[in-house]
C-alpha cells in the first residue's frame, strides 16, 4: 500500500535523522510563536516558545490555522497518562498552510492548504505498508515529549512535521478546517472501530460512549448499513446527539440485558470496558477505541474463552483511512461542523481545557481558531 499527497506517489523516506542539506524555499516568519504548553496536570500555559526550525532534509514547517482539543489530551492533563516534559505543546489535531520544508520534501511547497493524522510516518516501512500507519517504525505521536526526545504538538501558531510526504495530506477543495480536524483522528478512529467491531449491513451494532469519536462511530456503522446501531452514554445530551444521528440512544442502565455482536468501546476507561465486554454476544468481537491509561483489564482471559468473544484494540492508522473517508466528510459536512459545540482563540486555551475537561455547557469538542 502506498499513501498518495495529490497525485504523486510516496517514494521511500530516509531517516528522519539525516541532516538537512541544500537549499529550503521558506516564507520568513517572525521568531517566537504562542502555544499551549503542559505544566502540570491540570496546568495548561499560555506560552512563547521559540519558532521550531527544519533540521532535517524530509521536514516541514505548517502555519497552524485551526487546531483542536481531543479526549486523549485530557489524558496527560489529568495526571492519568505520566511522563510528558514540562513545556511540552500540546495537541494532535490540525489545519495549516505549509511556510518552509526541506530539501528532500518532494510533495508539498509553501502556501499549500494541508492537515495532518496524530502520528507521524514514513510510508514506506512494512507497518505502514500493510496499512498500520499509526505503528510506523519511524513514527511519533504529535503533543508527546519525554525525557527531551518526542514531538511537540499542533496547539500552537506553528508546527513541525517530520516526514512530511508520507505524513501530510493536501486539503481538498472545499473541505472545511473542521471536517479536516476531524478526518484527521476523531473521523477516521470511529470508522476504525466499526471495521474493528465486524460491523455489517443489516446487523445490530452497540456503541460505548458517545464523545465524538464515539458519534463518529454511531455515523459510521450506519454508513456500513448497520440496524439497529445502540448507543449507550452517561450523559443525555450526548444520548440526545447520538439519537439525532438515528442511534437508539440508552443510559447504561436502560441498556441492561442487551446484547450484540458488534460492540465499540470509545471511552477508554474501565467502567466503559466492563459494560462493552457485558454487552457483547457469545462469539461477537468487541473493539476498543477509547485511549485506555489502567493498568488492568475488566475481564479476563477465562471470560473471554466461556463466551467465544473476540477482542480487539489499538490506536487507529488514521494517515492510512483518512484518504478514503474524504466523501463521507463531504456528505456529512453539516454534521460534522455541528460537532464543534465550542470555539476559542488560543489565547484562551486555559479555559478552553477547563471547558472540556468538565464537559460543562454540554460541550463536545472543542476548536482552537488561531
Amino acid at each position: 500500500m502506498q499513501f498518495v499527497s495529490g497525485t504523486d506517489p510516496i517514494i521511500s523516506c530516509p531517516t528522519p535523522f539525516e541532516k538537512s542539506g541544500g537549499p529550503q524555499e521558506q516564507i520568513v516568519v517572525s521568531p517566537g510563536v504562542q502555544a499551549l504548553t503542559f505544566q502540570a496536570p491540570y496546568d495548561i500555559k499560555v506560552s512563547e516558545v521559540p519558532d521550531p526550525v527544519i533540521e532535517h532534509p524530509h521536514e516541514a514547517l505548517v502555519r497552524v490555522r485551526s487546531s483542536a482539543l481531543c479526549g486523549s489530551d485530557l489524558h496527560p492533563y489529568r495526571g492519568h497518562e505520566v511522563g510528558c516534559d514540562i513545556g511540552t505543546v500540546m495537541g494532535h489535531e490540525f489545519v495549516g498552510e505549509i511556510v518552509e520544508v526541506g530539501s528532500a520534501v518532494r510533495h508539498f511547497r509553501p502556501g499549500l492548504q494541508v492537515f495532518s493524522p496524530f502520528t507521524t510516518c514514513c510510508g514506506s516501512c512494512q507497518r505502514c505498508s500493510s496499512g498500520l500507519t499509526c505503528r510506523c517504525s519511524r513514527g511519533q505521536l504529535l503533543g508527546w515529549v519525554e525525557n527531551g526526545v518526542g514531538l511537540h504538538g499542533a496547539q500552537a501558531e506553528m508546527v513541525k512535521i517530520p516526514l512530511a510526504d508520507a505524513t501530510l495530506l493536501e486539503l481538498p477543495d472545499g473541505l472545511s478546517d473542521e471536517e479536516a480536524l476531524l478526518l484527521g483522528d476523531n473521523l477516521a478512529t470511529g470508522y476504525y472501530g466499526a471495521l474493528r467491531a465486524g460491523v455489517k449491513a443489516g446487523e445490530s451494532c452497540l456503541v460505548v460512549g458517545c464523545g465524538t469519536v464515539g458519534l463518529l462511530a454511531v455515523l459510521c456503522c450506519g454508513e456500513l448499513g448497520a440496524d439497529p446501531i445502540y448507543a449507550v452514554d452517561l450523559k443525555e445530551s450526548r444520548r440526545r446527539r447520538a439519537a439525532e444521528l438515528g442511534a437508539v440512544a440508552l443510559s447504561p442502565e436502560e441498556a441492561v440485558g442487551l446484547e450484540s455482536a458488534s460492540v465499540i468501546e470509545a471511552v477508554g476507561n474501565l467502567p466503559a470496558m466492563k459494560l462493552a465486554f457485558e454487552r457483547t454476544a457469545p462469539g461477537g468481537t468487541l473493539a476498543s477505541v477509547g485511549v485506555h491509561t489502567s493498568q488492568d483489564f475488566a475481564f479476563t482471559p477465562v471470560d473471554l474463552y466461556d463466551r467465544n468473544l473476540t477482542y480487539r484494540s489499538g490506536r487507529c492508522p488514521a494517515r492510512a483511512l483518512a484518504p478514503e473517508l474524504v466523501p463521507m466528510a463531504r456528505a456529512q459536512s453539516g454534521l460534522l461542523k455541528s460537532l464543534f459545540t465550542h470555539r476559542f482563540p488560543l489565547s484562551a486555551g486555559i479555559e478552553a481545557y477547563r471547558l472540556f475537561e468538565r464537559g460543562e455547557e454540554d460541550c463536545q469538542k472543542v476548536l482552537l481558531a488561531l
